[in-house]
């Protein structure tokens, strides 16, 4: 499988980060597959971004 990529990068990887957590934690809310995996990656402007695997 491949990595799908958020469309958005953030500043912070905190922000980034908190993306993250709500994927995690709402996928079952609005009925949506969870992903295997989920991460943080620098892009190599120094933003970051979200990365997640189906």
């Amino acid at each position: 499988m491949r990595w799908v990529y958020w469309v958005r990068l953030y500043e912070t990887k905190f922000q980034a980060g908190c993306l993250v957590s709500r994927m995690e934690n709402d996928w079952w809310v609005y009925g949506y597959n969870c992903p295997q995996e989920i991460e943080v990656f620098r892009s190599r402007k120094g933003r970051f971004g979200v990365r997640y695997m189906p």
